[in-house]
């Protein structure tokens, strides 16, 4: 994938967007989807880090620039500790939200005002480049599916990839494909977690958080 401004949990947003459709897929499950990429993202930094299972702030200071992350690693210096998969759905949509306004003023997404009933004020967002998300979703393929070796694979595109397999993200791993890529995933997910051991652990942490996350949400919609 191509180095520049989009951070993990954007990218995987932008990869939720159908763009046959001009839809997002998943939607129940995005917001924590989009949350686990921050997490990945931070912890990947060596901003938040493990102490017994808790994210904890490596400091109180850093900062990354990025007003999701920011965003995030505020809500957890204020808040009392917490496991890596509580945060996965804690408050998730605060980090869904500040991304898709991130998107918005980029340019990826557009806000278009409507009236919900003709009567209530909202606001739609709707994908405005429909190119650069196939591009993106082209480049994680080929991640997914080779040829490259893993371990030519960046730590912060393997978790892409890892993080969209975890959350059945449609788009990019259709449901007759999920088998077929189980191996590969696992090692990619060994691999968005290679720099140091603890790293691993909460790659996988928040992984699986992901996808019981998504496993609650279909029980609760009767899916």
């Amino acid at each position: 994938m191509p180095d520049g401004p989009l951070s993990l949990p954007a990218r995987l947003y932008l990869l939720a967007w159908d763009t046959n459709t001009t839809e997002v897929t998943g939607a129940a499950g995005l917001p924590h989807l989009v949350r686990a990429g921050a997490l990945t993202e931070l912890a990947q930094r060596g901003l938040l880090v493990d102490e017994d299972g808790i994210a904890t702030p490596a400091d109180m200071d850093s900062l990354t620039g990025d007003a999701a992350l920011d965003g995030l690693l505020e809500l957890v210096r204020e808040s009392r500790p917490h496991r890596w998969r509580t945060w996965v759905t804690l408050h998730a949509r605060v980090t869904l939200d500040a991304v898709r306004e991130q998107l918005t003023a980029e340019g990826y997404l557009r806000a278009q005002k409507k009236r919900v009933l003709g009567v209530f004020p909202s606001v739609e967002h709707v994908l405005a480049q429909a190119a650069v998300v196939d591009a993106l979703r082209e480049e994680a393929r080929q991640v997914l599916e080779g040829p490259v070796s893993v371990a030519d694979v960046s730590g912060r595109d393997a978790a892409v990839v890892a993080l969209a397999a975890a959350a059945e993200l449609r788009t990019l791993v259709p449901g007759k494909d999920r088998k077929r890529h189980h191996a590969r995933v696992a090692e990619l997910t060994e691999r968005s977690g290679a720099a140091a051991p603890a790293l691993r652990k909460i790659v996988t942490e928040v992984q699986t958080a992901v996808t019981a996350s998504l496993t609650a949400a279909a029980v609760a919609t009767g899916d």
